[in-house]
This record gives C-alpha cells, sequence and structure tokens, in this order.
C-alpha cells in the first residue's frame, strides 16, 4: 500500500528506536529523540548528585561518568553526525596540546568557528534548509563556545600579565592545560551537549571538584546572613520551578506554538487577502507562539544542571540562595521588557557572555561590529540570519536616540512613568516581532515578503528617528530649577 500522505515525514541518522511514539504523538521523531534524552539526562543528573557526590566518587569517575553519558546522547540523537562533534573536540585538544600560550587561543577559534561554518554551510545546500533533517548544528554550535571558552582563558592564565586582564579575565583565567578527561568533561557532559548552556571552565571543573559551591558562598561574606557555618543550599526549589516552566512551555509549544505558523506570515494568500493590521496582529502572534519553544528547551537544560548540583551562583543580602548561574534567559525580563537592549539582554545570555569574553572585552577597536560579525558568523549562513542582525542595527540605534532624549520627560511623575512604561513595551514588542521574523523564516524570499506586506515600516521609522534625533542627548536645559530636578531624582530612585 502506498504511504499515507498525512505521515509525518522524517530523515534522522539518529536512533529510530522511538519512531512509534513519533507517529503517535504527532510530533518529529527528531524531536522525540531530544526530549528523551533530556528527560534521561535530568534523572541522570538527581543520580549524579546524591550517588555520584565528590565524598563518594573520585573525579575521575565523576568525569568519566559525564563524558559517557553526553557521548551516548548525542550519538542516539544524531547518529553518525555526532562524528562531527568528537572530531572538532579532538582537534581542538590537539592544538590545546601543541599550540603556544600566545596563539592556541586565536587557532581554536579559527579552527572551531570554520568546522561549524562548514558543517553549517553542508546542511543548508544539501539538506534543503535542515527541514527535514537531522540538525546536529546546535550541539556544535555550544561546544565552539566552550572550546574557544576554555583556549582563550588558558592563554590569559599562561601568556598574559595579571595587569593586562580585567578583574573577570583574572578571576577566570587558567593556570594549567587541561588534561585529555577534563577537556572532554567540559565539552561532551551530558548536562549541556544537546542544548547547552556554554559555562566556564573554572566553574565547571569546581562543580565536578566539590567545590562549586563553596567557591560562590566564599565570593560574599556569608556569615553576615546570620549563618555559623558555611551552608549548604539545597537545588531542590529551583528545579521544581524551572521544571513548572518547562511543563508549562511545552504544554504552549504542542497547542499555541502549532496552532500559529510563522510560515503565514509570508503567504501570497494571506498577504493578500487581509489587511495590514491583520498581517501585523498575526505576526506578533505567531513570534509569542514561537517563544515557548526556546523557553522549553533552555529551562530543561537549566534544571538539569541544577539536578546535578551544578548553577549555583551565590546568597544576596537578604540570604535567598541563587541557582541561575547557567540560566539562559530570564522570562520575566523578556515578556516585560521596554526597550530592545533590555530583550536582547535576558534572551540567550550565555551566549552573550560567551561573545563579550571571546570578542567584545578583546577588540583593540570597533568592537560593536566585530562583535555582530562573529554573532552572526557563529548562528550560522541562513539568509534569514543575517537580515535579522542587519535589522537589529537602526533599531537598536533609533530606540537609543529616542530613550536618550525623551525618557527624561517621563520620570518626574508616577502616571507619566506608567505611561512610558506602557508606550515603550509596546513598541519594544512590534520592533522584536518585525527583527526576529527573518531570523524565523530563514530563507530569503518568505523574509522579503514579510517585509514587504509590512511596508518595510520599522525600517523607515528607524531610519527617520535617526535623521532627525541626536544619537546622544541634549543638555537639561538651564531654566529647570534645582528643586524640580531633586523632587524628579526621588521618583527616579522610587520608581527604579
Amino acid at each position: 500500500m502506498a504511504e499515507q500522505p498525512n505521515n509525518i515525514p522524517f530523515r534522522t541518522t539518529g536512533s529510530k528506536l522511538l519512531h512509534p511514539v513519533s507517529e503517535l504523538l504527532g510530533v518529529p521523531l527528531d524531536q522525540v529523540n531530544f526530549l528523551a534524552c533530556q528527560l534521561c539526562a535530568l534523572l541522570a543528573a538527581f543520580w549524579f548528585r546524591l550517588y555520584l557526590s565528590p565524598n563518594k566518587a573520585s573525579i575521575t569517575i565523576r568525569h568519566a561518568v559525564a563524558t559517557l553519558l553526553g557521548a551516548y546522547f548525542a550519538i542516539f540523537c544524531f547518529g553518525w553526525y555526532s562524528l562531527h562533534i568528537f572530531t572538532m573536540v579532538s582537534i581542538c585538544y590537539c592544538i590545546m596540546l601543541k599550540a603556544s600560550n600566545r596563539n592556541l587561543h586565536r587557532y581554536s577559534l579559527i579552527v572551531a568557528m570554520g568546522y561549524l561554518i562548514l558543517c553549517q554551510v553542508s546542511r543548508v545546500y544539501i539538506f534543503n534548509y535542515g527541514l527535514l533533517s537531522t540538525d546536529f548544528s546546535g550541539p556544535l554550535m555550544i561546544i565552539t563556545q566552550k572550546i574557544t571558552t576554555v583556549a582563550f582563558q588558558v592563554h590569559d592564565g599562561l601568556y598574559r600579565k595579571d595587569e593586562e586582564l580585567t578583574s573577570e579575565q583574572q578571576r577566570l583565567a587558567v593556570k594549567a592545560r587541561p588534561t585529555l578527561l577534563e577537556y572532554l568533561s567540559y565539552n561532551l557532559n551530558f548536562l549541556s551537549i544537546l542544548a547547552g548552556p556554554c559555562s566556564n571552565y573554572k566553574d565547571y571543573i569546581a562543580f565536578i571538584e566539590g567545590r562549586h559551591i563553596a567557591m560562590k558562598l566564599l565570593e560574599r561574606n556569608w556569615k553576615s546572613n546570620g549563618y555559623n557555618r558555611l551552608p549548604e543550599p539545597s537545588p531542590t526549589g529551583a528545579i521544581v520551578y524551572k521544571l513548572f516552566i518547562t511543563t508549562g512551555s511545552l504544554i504552549l509549544f504542542l497547542s499555541f506554538t502549532r496552532a500559529f505558523p510563522i510560515i503565514y506570515i509570508a503567504d501570497d494568500k494571506f498577504i493578500k487577502e487581509t489587511s495590514f493590521l491583520a498581517r501585523l496582529s498575526y505576526a506578533y502572534i505567531a513570534m509569542q507562539a514561537a517563544r515557548p519553544k526556546y523557553y522549553f528547551a533552555w529551562t530543561l537544560a537549566d534544571a538539569i544542571n541544577n539536578a546535578a548540583g551544578y548553577g549555583f551562583s551565590g546568597i544576596d543580602a537578604k540570604g535567598n540562595f541563587h541557582w541561575d548561574l547557567v540560566s539562559n534567559l530570564n522570562i520575566w525580563n523578556i515578556e516585560t521588557a521596554t526597550s530592545f537592549k533590555m530583550y536582547i539582554d535576558s534572551w540567550n545570555i550565555q551566549t552573550a557572555a560567551w561573545l563579550k569574553r571571546v570578542c567584545y572585552d578583546r577588540s583593540p577597536h570597533s568592537r560593536t561590529v566585530l562583535t555582530f560579525f562573529l554573532s552572526a558568523v557563529w548562528h550560522g549562513v541562513y539568509p534569514g540570519y543575517y537580515f535579522t542582525f542587519i535589522t537589529a542595527v537602526p533599531i537598536t540605534l533609533a530606540a537609543r536616540a529616542m530613550r536618550n532624549n525623551f525618557r527624561h520627560h517621563f520620570l518626574t511623575s508616577r502616571t507619566k512613568k506608567i505611561v512610558y512604561d506602557i508606550i515603550t513595551w509596546a513598541v519594544t514588542q512590534l520592533s522584536i516581532c518585525y527583527t526576529v521574523g527573518p531570523f524565523l523564516l530563514l530563507a530569503v524570499e518568505p523574509t522579503f515578503k514579510f517585509y514587504k506586506s509590512m511596508y518595510f515600516y520599522f525600517h523607515i521609522l528607524s531610519i527617520l528617528v535617526l535623521l532627525v534625533l541626536p544619537i546622544k542627548p541634549n543638555s537639561v536645559k538651564s531654566q529647570v530649577h534645582t528643586s524640580n530636578n531633586n523632587k524628579q531624582n526621588r521618583y527616579i530612585r522610587a520608581l527604579n
């Protein structure tokens, strides 16, 4: 009999063991494999923390188990494609051993990024944008971050002088090249092999060796919070909260996301038959509906790290423990963002930190441009990615100009501040919707259809703002009385 047309097509190099589950749920096999491995990783993380804790198992055993589980999950999800992951790690470890202290970070960056780009190009041009093929580029992107992170931090520790380093670089500098087992464990561990995030090498090694929590507590005076001895914070509360967010995100993804496919914003019939406001409304809803997928994957990854006992970031002035060292997003800030920058700073946090560590803080000039370029290349070769990054530049500059020229007028009363926040929230959400459309559409043709249907309105508005308003704010008029300034300062302190 001929295959039923409503069967879900699949083409994967990973395990087909769960294909019946994929057909039963109506979910692509790659997603089923990913979810199954992440759930297994969550259970393994609890076991790792309870039964392979540093006082019950040796450091070598912890490194070996974390590495072997990670390698297995990679093979299960990607099959022979996982060889790309192992090959990249192997080549870059040879660089770590053989390259000079002066150049090992440069060679590691060039080789890791080069290998990543070659793999991404092959997927785009061989597998027709990868819509039905196994996407192994995600783990490669995370491992590229890890390889370059440890390479730069070893370079800082073995080659550069302390006075040449920032305080953060001094804190993270690695004074010895990692052993093979340490390197494999850092790059391939089961906690982050599939969905990340990338963390600092010294933090991960401290976690494996059982020094992670104590190290974070000693960064501040924990005795001031009423403790007579070093506390032992439990991640249980953080895990429960993050699993609750994960479950809600999964429900939204399976219902809300699938009900509003993003491709409709570039559909000829849809564009022809609907008004501008209808198209704008659908685009906004579709972009909102696309977020739960990322909320789910990144929050689950965060919970997995916490379940293993990794991710403790310290204790605040009120004595509250925080487990957000490797958190990749701040959902509240994303949904309530009143500026383009606030949104970006709360999205893919660890990638932003990586870009800052390896590029922005080290560039002698044109920091923003070079960081933007590295981010674009790292994300991939889909044209939609570059449309998003290019569009973000004038929008970011225009948003900065608007904020610098108008915000201070709305800080003289709480009512005005609330009005300002509502307006800037709405504009921020629309700007994000407009900017990330190409990122989700991927290709050139649907991107131009989308922007044409929107009449390029945000491009035009951004350029007009930049032409009319100065980037830097005008000085406050001298006629403003000191008493009014003092009143405004009191409102700012109360509102912020």
